[in-house]
């Protein structure tokens, strides 16, 4: 296997996935790096003192959602039974009218119930999420850690109290397309793209250890304008497989896009492939990677101020054993 595989995706042999993905796999491999049982990751790499460090970017006191709404309208279409979230009243100021909820003195109230799957807008993927090979995060058999009963081992309830460090913005779609700040579809953000943009960003947009980092490719702005169209699996601009070296070297904690899926598709290959990069970062790497999250408020705010780093809160709901979360995270500037 090539130790330093390349990082142009012009070099990828597009006839062989299997290949190109063992060789990331292999040189980047994080397992035992924080013992044996460890269930966080690249989580690791932010300690108390990066969280001190990103409280000291707060200066405006404005704080930014990078949700995106979670109802009926989108943006799933199904698949794999990924549907949107379903919202229903049990409880309403009708019944509360009618006096038909049982409470004394004229007490009314109301209640809501939903049901989504926990991965139909903006989210975290957990450690459990994806395997190579039938292996989970840090060389576990993928049986032994998700069964019928969850994730057993990684369940995404260990990053409640994690994921609060400096948050990096990288609004590649600004950089690369100035008139329109959106990428095209199926545009593959390498590793050099991602160097410039913290280049032309300046030392605010600087990447390390501990930082959570925000890919902006300006496709959820389109999507706003055109409609979801295939937005949830379709086409999208996102990083390239040869990106796995930068998100191993810069020991960041994590990253999020403003793309279901995170990575470029349609992915690299001439031959069928299927989230090549997931495969490689989430279960070798041990990274976690958000998606489906907005980023366009920030992305105009941070050009504003050409300040491109802020305080990034964005715990998971604790749901035990669950390889996934929605999340509402905040930027604080």
């Amino acid at each position: 296997m090539n130790e330093h595989p390349s990082e142009h995706p012009q070099d990828l042999d597009r006839s062989d996935p299997e290949a190109e993905i063992a060789a990331r796999a292999l040189a980047y491999r994080n397992w035992g790096r924080w013992g044996d049982d460890d269930v966080l990751g690249t989580l690791n790499h932010i300690d108390p003192a990066a969280r001190v460090r990103a409280a000291a970017l707060v200066r405006e006191g404005r704080v930014v959602s990078l949700a995106q709404s979670f109802d009926t309208n989108g943006p799933q279409r199904g698949w794999r039974r990924r549907t949107n979230p379903v919202h229903t009243m049990t409880d309403t100021g009708t019944d509360a009218e009618r006096g038909s909820q049982g409470f004394p003195h004229g007490m009314g109230g109301a209640d809501d119930v939903i049901a989504m799957p926990l991965q139909c807008s903006t989210q975290w993927d957990g450690l459990g999420h994806i395997f190579d090979h039938g292996m989970a995060w840090n060389g576990r058999r993928a049986g032994d850690v998700v069964t019928s009963d969850g994730d057993l081992v990684t369940g995404i309830e260990h990053a409640r109290d994690a994921i609060v460090s400096r948050g990096v913005l990288l609004d590649v779609g600004r950089l690369l397309e100035p008139a329109t700040g959106e990428l095209p579809d199926g545009f593959a953000i390498t590793a050099a793209h991602l160097d410039a943009c913290i280049e032309a960003q300046g030392s605010s947009s600087a990447v390390g250890r501990g930082d959570i980092v925000l890919v902006r490719t300006g496709q959820l702005a389109r999507t706003r304008r055109e409609g979801w169209g295939e937005y949830a699996g379709g086409a999208a601009p996102g990083l390239s497989l040869t990106t796995a070296g930068w998100l191993h070297r810069t020991e960041i904690a994590a990253i999020a896009t403003d793309t279901w899926g995170f990575e470029v598709r349609p992915n690299e290959f001439d031959v069928p492939a299927f989230q090549p990069l997931h495969q490689v970062v989430i279960p070798n790497i041990g990274l976690t990677i958000g998606e489906m999250w907005d980023l366009d408020e920030l992305g105009d705010a941070c050009a504003a101020s050409g300040r491109f780093d802020f305080l990034l809160s964005a715990p998971p709901l604790p749901i035990t054993n669950a390889v996934g979360s929605p999340i509402n995270p905040v930027a604080v500037l």
